[in-house]
């Protein structure tokens, strides 16, 4: 199991390879010229930054049930209420 603070210790390549070995892809949402790819790692969930036009993940961020896009999620599925 991942701890969110052990995760975002991570290097990005690192954080990377832990969400695509051990990480549950949830839904993928296009953002201002990104993919954000939502995942679930262990209890908590993270956004992927990715810039297909440089075909690179560019950030990878805690989610937050406050941010706007998390209406875009909602759109698709149904998140847990915390």
């Amino acid at each position: 199991m991942y701890s969110a603070a052990a995760f975002f210790d991570m290097t990005l390549s690192k954080k990377i390879q832990t969400l695509y070995t051990k990480g549950d892809a949830i839904v993928s949402i296009r953002y201002y010229g990104y993919k954000v790819n939502l995942y679930l790692l262990g209890d908590f969930f993270v956004e992927v930054f990715y810039n297909h036009k440089q075909d690179r993940v560019e950030k990878i961020i805690p989610f937050s049930f406050k941010n706007k896009r998390v209406k875009f999620y909602t759109d698709q599925i149904k998140l847990p209420v915390l």
